[in-house]
This record gives structure tokens, C-alpha cells and sequence, in this order.
């Protein structure tokens, strides 16, 4: 089974998740931003979710976390929840 490694952050709205990606764009720490502005609790990680097996996630962060490129910050992925941001860290077949 496939598993990864990721971070996020987790913000109500999709403008403040484009400004977010931005300033992690211009050199800014995702880690500070995710303490910062996410509503997750992981935020107090720095955004760190750990390692988690596919199928874990909602269907919208799987199909980003499993297929997108690794260490690249992408979003705003819209879910139940709100936007986020994610960086796949790693990937294990």
C-alpha cells in the first residue's frame, strides 16, 4: 500500500490561501505560516501530518499527496474543510 509523508496548512478562505502561497513562494517558511494561519492542529507542527497510508485522506488531498510532485507546495485544494496548502515530503510504493 502507498504511503507519504506531507504537511499543510488549513485556512477558511481561498484568498488568504493564495496570499499564504505567495510569501512561501517569495522565501517565507511554510512552517511559521502553517503556525501562523492554519486552523488545523497540526498547524502547531508547522503543518507536519507524519506518514499516512492512501485512502486516509479525503479523495482531494490523496489525488494531490500521491500524484503531484514531491516538495512543491501546491493549492488551494478545496475540501470539506477548507483550502490548503501541501507539500508532499515523501512517497513510498
Amino acid at each position: 500500500m502507498k504511503s507519504a509523508s506531507a504537511r499543510h496548512l488549513l485556512v477558511d478562505s481561498e484568498e488568504l490561501c493564495l496570499q499564504l502561497k505567495e510569501k512561501i513562494a517569495a522565501g517565507e517558511k511554510f512552517e511559521d505560516l502553517a503556525k501562523a494561519h492554519s486552523s488545523c492542529p497540526s498547524g502547531a507542527k508547522g503543518g507536519d501530518l507524519g506518514t499516512f497510508f492512501q485512502g486516509q485522506m479525503v479523495p482531494e488531498f490523496d489525488k494531490v499527496v500521491f500524484n503531484d510532485e514531491i516538495n512543491v507546495v501546491h493549492g488551494p485544494v478545496k475540501t470539506q474543510f477548507g483550502y490548503h496548502l501541501l507539500e508532499t515530503t515523501s512517497r513510498q510504493d
